[in-house]
């Protein structure tokens, strides 16, 4: 909203009004550069002092204030704040017990700052602003040359133009706040005991009384932008993003970091993370630094270093989507720990496991990695996994325009096509003989041969309950000769192919980036049938009773677990009984 239309019938202080305004404790550099709406109750505005130009809406209550350069909306309520300066503020907004909220000229309130992600040295950084996606966003930090040269073009243009307004909007509250410095407050937005804030922009999307846009007490946050996420007890954030549903608390600190839809970080530490969707990490001594993440759970005193005391912290990894890390787990980067899978101990030879979805990983007293490949399909908690994550999208049942597109499909292209690639890996490695030590190895990792026979079954079980489940009735589309499957990278969340990634970095738009991503969901399912078409070979192709008894045998599977588990349990809970 425009300043004109904001101060628009509103006239300067009367000398009637003045006097009564004086004999209620309230002072003014210039009195006629102070301007009120006609039926303002003067009464309700006692002990204030005005400097410079400053516009009062109707039915507003200032008490024990020091006004600026502001503009005041309808039904303002400022009370014991030691100053508000350059700041326009919207209707029903209260402003309460804070040292300084003030805008200084031409700020961007966070929009524009540069994150260095993964790389701590900045060769990977993102550039944030209020329609940032985790899609887009990753393609900044993984494609620097694109992002360099192409991307960064035609964001540039569009922040130009972007004219951020210096405003607290309606309906928001700020009560008990220290410093709060270039930070733009979007409607219904409640801030609250924050220690600082500086260079920031928190919006909510929300429904009326519905907001997830919130900051609470004890936060000191510089260089930030929030979008329908929370920062709440004592975090201290620099350079961060915080987007739809993610949660930041209990002392969490976090510096060039960005965090994407219901994220949950509590008592650690981020450190250049891209926090995915879904990733929680919620112990101390806890430090992610350097990684990609999606789906993580990550076990306390989780650790990953990027640091060789060489060149700089310039190492980092990725940890596929659905990876669990376990107590006191560290991983060396760089590395890539393929999806699903578990991770336990110390692991110092910067493996590769991505081609091994669903396995355990054990550090060994050396640091190397043995790899249990395919035992993680067996637990009863993947599916679960699977069932839980939509159901607590925090987005949901609030009218947001979502932001980050999220398939939550466990067994999809991706996990599929490395299960059908890791089969072939382990037919060749037991055509091997095994070391002296009786592990075979590959690409610096370590496997027995009871491991990867078992491995190449549970891998054929759960291809065929991904058959069953996504071919139903009608079968496996025909064998379509000399037609390759397209290659399936995960974009934060969203599975997608190589052809529709390339589309993407061919756009020539922020808004046509989005829109391509867009398609990419609404046709994951039309792809997915056109590429399990093209990557099963007739082998695959067995009768319907076939495919469904290998999947009704994985089912079996999972069911065998979950009751040895709830026996276990049984257990445990008659031996702590009283």
């Amino acid at each position: 909203m425009s300043k004109d239309t904001r101060t628009k019938g509103r006239v300067t202080v009367r000398w009637w009004e003045r006097q009564q305004l004086e004999r209620q404790g309230c002072r003014a550099s210039d009195w006629s550069a102070i301007e009120i709406k006609p039926d303002t109750d003067l009464s309700g505005i006692r002990d204030t002092l005005f400097e410079g130009n400053v516009s009062i809406g109707a039915e507003c209550r200032i008490e024990k204030a020091r006004i600026v350069d502001s503009i005041l909306g309808d039904r303002v309520r400022i009370t014991d704040t030691g100053l508000l300066r350059n700041s326009i503020v919207g209707n029903d907004v209260v402003i309460e017990r804070c040292d300084v909220v003030e805008f200084e000229p031409e700020t961007m309130c966070g929009i524009g700052t540069e994150v260095c992600v993964l790389d701590e040295t900045g060769t990977r950084s993102v550039t944030i602003f209020p329609e940032l996606t985790a899609q887009s966003a990753l393609l900044q930090c993984r494609e620097p040359k694109w992002r360099e040269n192409h991307y960064l073009p035609m964001l540039a243009e569009r922040l130009d133009n972007l004219h951020v307004e210096p405003a607290i909007d309606d309906g928001a509250r700020l009560s008990g706040c220290g410093l709060v410095r270039n930070v733009a407050i979007g409607r219904d937005v409640v801030v609250e005991g924050a220690l600082a804030l500086r260079n920031g922009t928190i919006i909510n999307n929300a429904a009326p009384g519905k907001a997830l846009a919130y900051i609470g007490p004890g936060v000191d946050a510089e260089n930030f932008i929030i979008v329908d996420g929370r920062m709440d007890s004592g975090v201290i954030a620099r350079n961060c993003f915080v987007g739809q549903g993610t949660t930041l608390e209990k002392g969490f600190t976090a510096h060039d970091s960005l965090f994407f839809a219901n994220c949950q970080m509590e008592n650690g530490e981020a450190c250049a993370l891209f926090g995915g969707p879904y990733s929680v990490s919620m112990h101390k001594a806890s430090l992610l630094i350097g990684c990609q993440t999606s789906f993580l759970n990550a076990g306390s005193g989780t650790n990953q270093s990027n640091h060789m005391y060489k060149l700089g912290p310039v190492h980092w990894g990725i940890l596929e989507r659905g990876v669990k890390t376990s107590s006191a787990s560290y991983l060396m980067l760089g590395a890539k720990i393929g999806a699903f899978s578990l991770l336990m101990g110390q692991h110092k030879t910067h493996p590769d496991s991505s081609e091994f979805p669903f396995s355990y990983l054990f550090g060994d007293d050396r640091g190397a990695t043995v790899v249990v490949p395919g035992v993680m399909l067996r637990s009863c908690g993947l599916m679960r996994d699977e069932q839980k994550w939509p159901a607590r999208d925090r987005r949901l049942k609030r009218r947001l325009p979502i932001r980050d597109r999220i398939v939550f499909d466990v067994l999809s292209p991706l996990t599929v096509d490395k299960m059908l690639s890791a089969s072939e890996v382990i037919d060749s490695l037991l055509m091997r003989p095994a070391d002296d030590d009786r592990y075979l190895r590959y690409r610096g990792m370590k496997f027995t041969r009871a491991a990867l026979e078992r491995a190449r079954h549970l891998y054929e079980l759960a291809i065929y309950k991904y058959l069953d489940r996504k071919c139903g009735e009608e079968g496996i589309p025909d064998f379509e000769s000399g037609s390759a499957a397209e290659e399936w990278v995960d974009i934060a969340g969203l599975p997608m192919t190589r052809g529709m990634l390339r589309k993407a970095m061919e756009a020539e738009s922020p808004e046509e980036v989005e829109r391509t991503f867009d398609t990419a969901f609404s046709d994951y399912a039309k792809l997915e049938k056109e590429w399990i078409a093209r990557r099963f070979a007739p082998r695959w192709h067995q009768p319907r009773e076939v495919i469904r008894a290998y999947a009704a045998d994985f089912d079996r599977m999972i069911e065998e677990d979950r009751q040895r588990y709830l026996e276990e349990l049984s257990a445990q809970s008659s031996m702590l009984a009283l």
